[in-house]
């Protein structure tokens, strides 16, 4: 951006410079030098502005493609992040229902263990 700048305010000060001499040394009548002159100031003044359009798009079409590279990588940032999510909930719940049936399978085991132990007691109480 600064290169381009500096070329426009190149192209700028030499057409300044160039009208000067091109009045000083013109042979012509003043009317046609001033048309001369109006023409090439004309034309530089498209040149700078095709120059600024040129420039004015190029940054339009880096920021697009800045932006869509940003766009993509969160895209797939945010699909690892949901899926690393979905793989935790069900291994929590795995696990959760592993220790639920292991709880479940020792309640019952002291429960068989307690009604054992009662009817032990109860038959001993009741032989004595």
């Amino acid at each position: 951006m600064k290169d381009q700048t500096r070329v426009i305010a190149a192209l700028l000060i030499g057409a300044a410079a160039g009208a000067a001499l091109g009045l000083l040394l013109a042979p012509e009548k003043g009317e046609k030098t001033r048309d001369d002159i109006a023409g090439y100031i004309n034309d530089l003044v498209d040149a700078a502005k095709e120059k600024a359009q040129t420039a004015s798009s190029g940054i339009k079409d880096y920021g697009s493609d800045v932006y869509d590279k940003a766009r993509s990588r969160f895209a797939g940032v945010a699909d690892k992040v949901s899926d690393y999510k979905d793989t935790a909930v069900e291994t929590a719940k795995a696990k959760a229902n592993d220790l639920k049936d292991k709880a479940q399978t020792k309640f019952e085991e002291a429960k068989s263990n307690a009604k054992n132990g009662a009817n032990d007691l109860n038959h001993s109480v009741q032989n004595s």
